[in-house]
């Protein structure tokens, strides 16, 4: 059989079916929920991104705010205007003051300078001094050399604070520088605030999985915690390829860099159009999607555990029966006809075999069927059936509810007058009667007779009828009997006479109707051919006298006398008598029935060969001693001493003989064909007798069926190789026609208690 059985197909479907769903939808699901995850991991680095940015611009707006209202105050434009010395240390202080509020750890701006270039002078942390020897002065002078009022600048710290501020240990400062007068077109003086860069990467200095810095509209560092890397461009820190600055130039947005490693989110700033940006590892990105990943592939593998535990448990208990009916159907089929087939296939093609046989067993059995509906109607018109075997046959056959509704019921005997004046040889007269019998049949409703047969060439029809009136029936059946004549006639150009019995109303009449109906035909002599003969016309409306012989009893006897059965024999002897002397007639009429049985049973013995002598040993003849005795009981003890019972002696003996050697014969072939697949049919036919005999026979000679008997032999012969051979077992079992080795070990086992291996080390050791 094939190894990929219904069992494990049903398991892998079973499986594939639970498995893949389930692996897709958790694939899918993690990939949504890790899209979804992805997705707000965006959307918060971005909200951290414009957090950022809304704070430092909070800032750094209030620091532009602060720095316009205080350029524009009147005591900056009129100071603007004015020289400033020492003389004028109340407006210095009022100056000093005024500046003094944007310096604040909120604002976080390290140094405010205010500077009159035109009146020379200039206020900063270190205090008041002229713009000529300010040594920074040329950075102030570039601020108010652009165009722009308001600038925010990133510069090298040493080149706008000194050394005594406590900015000058950040290498970078952010300034913000303001011209003024503010709506002057001739700009006098510059306000600029200094903004260490360390101060603002604080803001961004927190705990995070990301790298978050802030660069300037030409894409410079100008925010960082790493404070080394403020001042370089981002290209050349290596944060993204000078092919990707491009994709900064939105509002805001995120995008995978080239090395696929990091993903990128911006913010840029509408204030001073400063981009926020964080640089984010993709794994810590993932962190949490590989986490639900993880978690989806325990929960998917657990369910897939249980899926498979229930596929299991359930493909077996739904394939139990499937198993069951294998196994019995299995049994059946050779190994070697099992082929490369699963277990359906198998079943199939055995069910296929099987409705094969049934219906090819359902033909036969309707045609045999027919054949014995047939034998039961010829022995029932002849007198050969017991009154039990008629009623039980009628009921077999279905023909008793058919018989319920008739009131009256007669016999027709039809026959072929001649053919020597027609154009049908003698050759066909088969085919003849056949046709006839169609004709016959299609002319009356099957539920108005019983099925034709035909008896020595003679069609038989018993035809009933649920009419009461009986004159009204038998011009039906005459009427019935001329169409009869004309359509056989007409379709086959044939002439026949029809005899018809008298009517009757008990089926078990139907021997005497069929008797009257026969009798009938025996006038053509006289009236000619073609014609239509009723019995009532022949016997002035009697019936006749037919005198009734049970000679279904007489077949019993001498069937029971030929199979050598002397009890069956002796109880048909007594049914015979009984049947016969039960009926009242005349004394000579009893001893011509006993005369028949006489005759049939000189008969058997001249078939058997035994000589008369030896039979009637005296000198009156068997038959006058028969005709001497006049009672039944004496008459039985006579025919059962001097008939019976030497027939049955001789039958006897020369059954013994005959199973003797038919038992000896079988024997031959089972010592000689042991290691073959040798069945009791094979034997039977090479024996030319039917098997329900030969089985029969063996086993009353031998005291167990044939299959115990090569079994047993089979045994002997296996534990005498087991003793005298080195062969394993397995050699052993195909020698002895076990295709599968545990069959044998199991039945070895069975019989003997121990293994075939455990045997032979047993004797062995005894040897030993």
């Amino acid at each position: 059989m094939n190894r990929h059985s219904i069992y494990t197909k049903m398991i892998i479907f079973g499986c594939a079916v639970s498995i893949i769903p389930l692996m897709m939808l958790g694939y899918f699901s993690y990939q949504k929920s890790s899209e979804s995850i992805q997705s707000h991991v965006n959307e918060s680095r971005l909200d951290s991104l414009n957090q950022l940015r809304a704070n430092m611009e909070q800032l750094l707006r209030s620091l532009d705010y602060t720095m316009s209202y205080l350029i524009n105050t009147s005591l900056v434009q009129e100071s603007i205007y004015q020289d400033l010395n020492y003389r004028k240390f109340d407006r210095f202080n009022n100056l000093t003051r005024e500046l003094a509020l944007l310096k604040s750890p909120i604002t976080k701006v390290d140094d405010v300078i205010l500077a009159s270039y035109v009146s020379d002078w200039m206020i900063n942390n270190q205090g008041l001094s002229t713009f000529e020897s300010f040594e920074k002065k040329d950075l102030l002078v570039e601020f108010m050399n652009k165009e722009a009022v308001t600038s925010w600048t990133i510069v090298e710290t040493d080149k706008i604070s000194s050394t005594y501020d406590s900015s000058f240990n950040c290498q970078y400062s952010i300034v913000l520088a303001k011209k003024t007068p503010y709506l002057s077109a001739e700009k006098r003086g510059i306000a600029a605030a200094t903004i260490p860069t360390c101060n603002l990467a604080d803001m961004i200095n927190e705990p995070s999985a990301s790298e978050i810095m802030v660069l300037d509209s030409s894409n410079r560092v100008l925010i960082h915690p790493q404070h080394d890397r403020i001042g370089a461009q981002l290209d050349e820190l290596g944060y993204l390829e000078a092919s990707e600055l491009s994709r900064l130039e939105g509002d805001s947005g995120q995008f995978l860099s080239q090395n696929h490693n990091q993903t990128v989110s911006y913010v840029k700033s509408p204030f001073n159009q400063w981009t926020f940006i964080s640089f984010t590892e993709l794994s810590e990105l993932t962190q949490e999607s590989r986490d639900i990943g993880w978690f989806t592939l325990y929960v998917c593998l657990a369910i897939v555990l249980v899926s498979v535990g229930m596929v299991w448990i359930g493909s077996r208990n739904v394939y139990s029966p499937i198993r069951r009916l294998f196994q019995d159907v299995v049994q059946r089929v050779p190994e070697g006809k099992q082929g490369n087939r699963n277990e359906i296939q198998l079943m199939s093609d055995q069910f296929r075999d099987m409705f094969t046989s049934i219906s090819t067993l359902t033909t036969e059995l309707g045609r045999h069927r027919e054949q014995a509906m047939s034998l039961f109607l010829n022995k029932l018109y002849l007198g050969t059936n017991r009154v039990s075997e008629t009623e039980d046959k009628l009921r077999l056959f279905g023909l008793q509810d058919r018989l319920l509704p008739w009131n009256h019921m007669i016999i027709l005997t039809l026959q072929i007058d001649l053919l020597e004046d027609t154009r049908y040889e003698q050759t066909d007269l088969d085919l003849l009667l056949f046709a006839i019998n169609n004709i016959i049949e299609e002319m009356v409703p099957q539920e108005e007779r019983m099925p034709t047969i035909i008896i020595e060439q003679t069609h038989v029809i018993l035809i009933g009828s649920d009419q009461t009136d009986l004159v009204a029936f038998n011009d039906y059946i005459y009427n019935l009997t001329e169409r009869m004549q004309s359509n056989i006639r007409s379709y086959l150009d044939l002439d026949v006479s029809i005899g018809i019995s008298l009517p009757f109303n008990k089926l078990l009449n139907a021997s005497r109707a069929y008797r009257e109906g026969v009798e009938a035909l025996k006038h053509r002599m006289k009236l000619g051919k073609g014609v239509i003969i009723p019995y009532f016309s022949i016997n002035s409306g009697n019936h006749s006298n037919v005198y009734f012989y049970p000679k279904q009893f007489e077949n019993e006897l001498i069937d029971s006398i030929r199979i050598a059965d002397e009890q069956r024999a002796l109880e048909a002897l007594r049914q015979w008598l009984a049947e016969v002397f039960q009926k009242e007639r005349e004394p000579h009429e009893y001893q011509i029935s006993l005369i028949c049985l006489l005759n049939e049973l000189m008969i058997l013995m001249q078939e058997t060969g035994i000589p008369r002598k030896q039979l009637a040993a005296e000198e009156q003849s068997l038959y006058e001693q028969l005709l001497q005795m006049y009672i039944s009981s004496e008459i039985e003890a006579w025919f059962r001493k001097k008939v019976i019972a030497p027939i049955l002696e001789v039958y006897r003996d020369r059954q013994k003989s005959t199973y003797h050697n038919m038992s000896e014969q079988i024997i031959h072939m089972i010592e000689n064909e042991y290691d073959r697949d040798l069945t009791l049919d094979e034997c039977a036919s090479r024996l030319h007798y039917n098997l329900f005999y030969v089985s029969n026979i063996f086993k009353k000679e031998t005291g167990v069926s044939f299959s115990e008997y090569l079994a047993m032999f089979r045994l002997n012969k296996a534990k005498k190789m087991l003793i005298e051979t080195d062969l394993p077992v397995k050699d052993i079992a195909e020698r002895l026609t076990y295709n599968n080795p545990q069959n044998f070990i199991r039945y070895f086992r069975k019989l003997e208690g121990i293994t075939p291996g455990q045997y032979r080390k047993n004797h062995q050791s005894r040897m030993e």
